[in-house]
């Protein structure tokens, strides 16, 4: 069979399953199994369980569950409220600073849970109440929100870079290193939009009146809420960036790390400690059912010579090994309106990182790249995560509309920060090769 008539049959079939309502993992899975029968023979389905068995034994895959246990644990230790009291405490005085604080709240939580879903919730039940009672804009306020929320993907521990590292064998660490200065860089950028908005407009987002501001006593006080977090930060990070820990042993560190800053917090009980393992549970299974069936999937699409049709459709177009990689992320932002992070990985992965490694091109700045396109994939309508997750915290006042209108905006500074990522490959690669 022709890779052309290969594709259309796997992905026909993965499609239509997908739109039938199975979940992601069967519809790939079963796609794969039954594509390697109908292809080989009842002989090939051996391959099947050497897939599943290599992809069960990474030891990488241990890192999934310690990270997002440690987000769960972050979570119910109410420090993403503390950290905003203290947000609130410093920045409120100033025009837009209450959403320009809560971008940089979400920054420190993202460093900390690896999720976007995690701090979109939080920070939209902590500070949206906040904001639209001063006076905020509404679509101002849920759409830094949403958009601060989709940095835990990018900011590392992120469980997307370790799923991803795993899938397209490249360093974890590095991947780690590159996304630092990636999320800043899309951190200040917001803040920059926010601020702008905020001064040529001002009724967007007025300064607290003088007698709600605090005095600064209470705001050095209040500084004590960023302590237990940039050391949980450096810990975690610095203990990768030192050698001293592989992610995954930074996981296990993190995990305790958390454990111990509920216990500091007095809010580590039995009831925490038991929600927090069965949400570790439900998502890390998830998560590795999916790299069981990616496995299955990519060996077959590769054996029936997939790769080689990609490239040469991608090379045909203009503008060189630079026109492949922009044709590719107008792919990924496409399919980041339609699909979930990791169907995208699942999809394109396998065939996107092989090509860009043979034109000469940093598989860590590539890499990086596609976790901001992803990034982006939960903002963008009609089935951006994030929009959902804010629909499910905002109040009534705030219509569906106003969650897509809000997040445009921070969308174009998405895809700004993608662009100069992709001018200035040292923004993503420089830290990696100066550590590494």
């Amino acid at each position: 069979m022709s890779p052309e008539l290969a594709s259309l049959f796997l992905f026909g079939g993965f499609i239509l399953l997908i739109a039938l309502g199975l979940p992601l993992v069967f519809a790939l899975g079963s796609v794969a199994i039954i594509g390697t029968y109908f292809l080989w023979g009842p002989q090939a389905l051996a391959m099947v369980g050497l897939r599943t068995f290599s992809a069960a034994n990474s030891f990488v895959l241990i890192a999934v569950p310690l990270f997002i246990f440690m987000g769960c644990m972050l979570e119910r230790s109410g420090i993403a409220t503390d950290l905003y009291d203290m947000m609130y405490k410093w920045m409120g005085g100033v025009r837009g600073g209450l959403a320009a604080g809560t971008v940089l709240i979400c920054g420190i939580f993202a460093a900390m849970v690896g999720v976007s879903g995690a701090s979109t919730v939080t920070m939209g039940l902590v500070a949206l109440p906040s904001m639209l009672a001063r006076g905020y804009d509404r679509r101002l306020s849920v759409g830094c929100i949403a958009a601060g929320g989709a940095l835990g993907v990018l900011i590392p521990p992120s469980v997307l870079m370790i799923v991803l590292g795993l899938y397209a064998n490249v360093s974890i660490g590095a991947l780690f290193l590159g996304g630092i200065p990636a999320g800043v860089l899309l951190m200040v950028l917001f803040i920059a939009y926010i601020t702008v908005a905020a001064t040529l407009r001002p009724e967007l987002a007025p300064a607290l009146p003088r007698g709600e501001r605090a005095a600064w006593r209470e705001r050095l006080v209040a500084l004590k809420a960023v302590v237990l977090p940039i050391a949980l930060i450096v810990l975690v990070i610095g203990s990768i960036v030192s050698g001293a820990a592989t992610p995954t042993e930074a996981a296990g560190v993190g995990a305790f790390g958390a454990m111990v800053c509920a216990a500091v917090q007095r809010r580590l009980t039995v009831t925490a400690v038991t929600e927090s393992a069965r949400i570790t549970l439900r998502l890390s299974c998830m998560v590795i059912w999916i790299v069981f069936a990616a496995s299955i999937f990519t060996a077959l699409y590769t054996a029936v010579g997939a790769q080689a049709m990609v490239r040469n459709a991608l090379t045909a177009l203009p503008g060189g090994r630079w026109g492949v990689i922009i044709g590719m992320q107008a792919i990924w932002f496409l399919l980041g309106c339609l699909l979930d992070p990791i169907g995208i990985m699942i999809i394109t992965v396998p065939l996107f990182f092989p090509l860009a490694r043979s034109l000469g091109f940093d598989p860590v700045w590539f890499g990086v790249l596609f976790v901001v396109n992803m990034e982006m994939a939960y903002l963008t309508p009609p089935f951006g995560f994030n929009l959902f997750y804010m629909r499910g915290v905002a109040p009534p006042s705030v219509s569906m509309a106003d969650i897509y209108r809000g997040v445009i905006p921070f969308v174009a500074m998405q895809a700004l920060g993608l662009a100069l990522m992709m001018v200035f490959p040292g923004i993503i690669t420089a830290l990696p090769r100066a550590v590494l």
